[in-house]
This record gives C-alpha cells, structure tokens and sequence, in this order.
C-alpha cells in the first residue's frame, strides 16, 4: 500500500470522505522535498485536476492540517507553507538564502512538557520556526562587513 493510500485509508478512518482533491494533495505532499506554499501544491494539481480553483486547495490544505495529516509552518519567505505530519520536528531557517535544518521534536519536547504543566495549557500545535542566518550566509555577511569597512577607510 503507498503512503498516499495510508493517508486516504487514515481518513477514512476517522470518517472522512477521500476526495479526488484530498488524494491528488496528499500525493503532492507525499512527492515534494522541501514545504509547499499553497500556490504552488495548486500550480502541480492543475495538471492532475485541470478544473481545480486555488480556494479549494487552500481548504483542503487547512483541513489536512487541522486533522493532522500535514502541518503549516512559515518559509524563509515569511509565506505559509505545508508538509506532510509524518514525523515531528521543527526547523532552523535561513532568512537570506532559504536553507532549512530539520531539527527533531525529542529536542523540544522537555520544552514544550513544561510550558503546558506550568500554565495548565494543551498545546494544539508545536511546529516551530526559528529565523536567522545559516553558516554560509554568515561568513557572506562577513566578508561584506570587512569590504564596507575597507571602502569607508579608503
């Protein structure tokens, strides 16, 4: 059984209809090797589903994350992006070039355990982003720091 099937036979299960939008999504999602923004799980559906509108992608998307078959995180672009939930992990993003580290949730789950004893909370989603610059964009940010201060002493 493919993981696609998994996933439809998965909503099934809890009583959900596997539409023709859902399945060509969740194939879509199963395929990509990075987070997908809305716009572009739609451009690659068109050609599965050439009638298909962008709204009904944005719903599906949203109703994917909301049973816990994919999650939304936010890209390097700022822009909300999805994957599939199969594994939980978070990530360190570059805001300058992109590149993303997949860090693993037993790294936060101590984090995240306390947060919700300490403040009687139950945490509905615990996918986190953090933003800054990775090692070759710090060492471009160097070099460009080092020549302005060259060109201001000149």
């Amino acid at each position: 059984m493919s993981c696609e099937a998994d996933l439809a036979k998965t909503l099934r299960e809890r009583g959900y209809r596997i539409t023709s939008q859902r399945r060509v999504i969740l194939h879509i999602l199963r395929q990509a090797s990075d987070h997908l923004t809305p716009g572009e799980v739609f451009r690659q559906a068109q050609a599965s589903l050439p009638g298909l509108t962008e709204t009904t992608v944005y719903r599906t998307l949203e109703f994917l994350a909301q049973v816990g078959l994919a999650h939304a995180a936010f890209g390097s672009s700022g822009k909300r992006a999805y994957e599939l939930s199969e594994h939980a992990h978070h990530h360190l993003t570059c805001r300058k070039c992109g590149h993303e580290i997949e860090i693993p949730h037993e790294r936060f789950a101590a984090l995240f355990a306390a947060l919700e004893a300490e403040n009687d909370f139950s945490l509905a989603h615990n996918h986190i982003t953090l933003f800054g610059l990775c090692k070759n964009c710090q060492r471009e940010n160097e070099f460009s720091s080092e020549e302005q201060g060259r060109r201001k002493a000149d």
